[in-house]
């Protein structure tokens, strides 16, 4: 019982039960007495439970929810993540502050330049903390996808966060298999590793199984693996870790966690099965993931991690402006709506979004409506490319044409080209530019575009608000990330020792197991509190 000796409470000594839920790395003992609320005894160091007690509460540490294997594998402490959130409002501040405390945070690359990413590796690469980048899927643009897979490997990034695939690509496969080798113990080794992200069954099947023989095969032929190199990638899956993600901000299929976990779990143990492999599957879970309530169940159902998303994006540290982080702050559950992803534009996919006091979600469907209605820019009414140009571009589509072509000229030329083929593409390509600068008019706090802002978000902005309601989270300016992180998981251990004494019938009064926030000194005092001397 070395945990015992974690807070110095005199053996024998009686506390509240809310006090005695609250030290997370100390074992009590519980009785009930006729009349009076049940009371909590430091247990004894032999650690046995006396016959007078009815329960036993043993220590529970926010480090040992999850899976302990995840952490060890990561180099973390906790079992918590951060998300991608693109166009670097998963900021290194971001990434950089969750690494030094003992978690793990993925830079936002999608939608940056391969600069700016680089300029982000250079940052990151030089720390001594665990930290990751993001792969997104860019069905239309699969030449960024490429560039960015050839950025990572050269840069040496080991870890990424894959999201918004529908199916595996070559890029994906490459990155996962390039220098895979045999261990010591004739194990395959594979340096390179993906978190994937995803919503559906049949998309995380793909991930739970070997990289597909066809993208091998050609891999071997291009030279970038050896046959035998193939063989061993044929061992292992294309990401051990996988993400299912619940109704959350961005791109989200409004999956309810608890029908979606118990179903990513039951894959994750049939394709161990199947497969054998050396290494354990494992399922994280995200999307709803605000409170400590929260991360408790997702921990019960048996997740090896959680990953937070648009709660950061309300932080200070955020690539994100102060007057989205105002606007996240007076968010409420039922403040978001589906809107027109910029990426898929042409496909239909659509994304969450904050659509209290902005007016993106409307003029985005209306884009998206008049897409598909007409052929062309020049087939479209009078009227509506007038109100396009003075309401949503204020500018003429001509114009906004020209920024957007000197745009793909850099990025993609061939989106350029296509564009000159095809009328509709071309139509495509400048809606997308509305889509597009409404996230950097954003993030960048642009003034005369606030009815424009589109700002990721999901439901669990409006549960972490009501949460933090009069506590020093409520206001903007005092929610950091990993002030936030810990308040949550240290919140998730507290009810879930209060969970245990449920299921050993110790009922709960009320307010016995309430957390509220706690400031950042205060609750890494109760999370590393000094040993008592022998």
């Amino acid at each position: 019982m070395r945990q015992a000796e974690a807070i110095a409470i005199p053996s024998g000594e009686c506390v509240a039960l809310h006090e005695a839920l609250g030290a997370v790395g100390v074992p009590f003992q519980v009785r009930l007495q006729a009349g009076r609320e049940p009371s909590a005894e430091r247990m004894l160091p032999e650690g046995e439970l006396d016959a007078e007690r009815i329960a036993s509460l043993p220590v529970c540490l926010p480090e040992h929810l999850g899976d302990r294997g995840f952490c060890a594998d990561h180099g973390i402490r906790y079992p918590y993540l951060t998300g991608a959130m693109a166009n670097g409002i998963a900021s290194v501040e971001i990434v950089e502050a969750m690494g030094r405390a003992g978690m793990l945070g993925f830079f936002g690359a999608a939608g940056l330049s391969l600069e700016r990413i680089e300029a982000a590796i250079d940052r990151l690469a030089g720390g001594l903390f665990p930290y990751g980048f993001n792969l997104i899927h860019t069905p239309n643009e699969p030449r960024m996808e490429a560039a960015v897979v050839d950025l990572y490997l050269r840069r040496g990034v080991r870890l990424v966060e894959a999201s918004a695939y529908l199916d595996l690509t070559l890029p994906l496969v490459r990155y996962r298999v390039k220098g895979i080798r045999r261990g010591a113990d004739g194990r395959p080794e594979a340096p390179n590793r993906i978190v994937a992200k995803v919503s559906r069954v049949e998309v995380a099947a793909k991930f739970f199984a070997p990289p597909p023989e066809r993208f091998l095969n050609e891999l071997v032929a291009s030279g970038e693996i050896r046959p035998e190199q193939a063989e061993l990638a044929a061992r292992i899956p294309m990401a051990q870790d996988l993400t299912a993600e619940a109704d959350s901000g961005g791109h989200t299929d409004n999956r309810p966690a608890i029908a979606m976990l118990p179903t990513m779990l039951a894959l994750r143990d049939r394709m161990q099965a199947q497969y054998g492999y050396a290494e354990p599957l494992r399922v994280g879970a995200a999307g709803g993931i605000s409170t400590p309530a929260a991360a408790a169940a997702m921990f019960s159902m048996g997740v090896a991690y959680v990953l937070t998303g648009s709660i950061n994006q309300a932080c200070v540290e955020s690539g994100s402006s102060d007057r989205v982080r105002a606007m996240l702050a007076e968010a409420q559950q039922a403040d978001v709506a589906m809107a027109p992803a910029a990426d898929m534009f042409e496909m239909g996919v659509k994304l969450q979004v904050l659509k209290r006091g902005t007016m993106f979600p409307m003029r985005a469907a209306k884009l998206y409506q008049l897409y598909r209605a007409h052929e062309s820019l020049e087939s479209l009414p009078p009227a509506e490319r007038e109100a396009l140009e003075k309401s949503f571009f204020r500018a003429t589509c001509e114009e906004i044409w020209a920024q957007t072509k000197s745009f793909f000229e850099k990025r993609d030329p061939s989106q350029v080209e296509r564009a000159a083929r095809d009328p509709k593409h071309k139509m495509a390509l400048v809606f997308r530019w509305y889509l597009g600068m409404s996230s950097r008019w954003a993030n960048a706090g642009e003034a005369s575009r606030t009815v424009d802002y589109q700002v990721w978000c999901g439901p669990a902005m409006g549960a972490f608000n009501e949460w933090t309601k009069g506590s020093f989270l409520e206001r903007p300016e005092q929610r950091r990330v990993v002030t936030v992180a810990l308040n949550i998981l240290y919140g998730a251990a507290v009810l879930t020792r209060a969970h245990g004494l449920r299921c050993q019938g110790v009922p709960i009064p009320p307010g016995a197991a309430e957390f509220q926030p706690l400031p950042l000194d205060e609750l890494s005092a109760r999370l590393n509190p000094k040993r008592s001397a022998p």
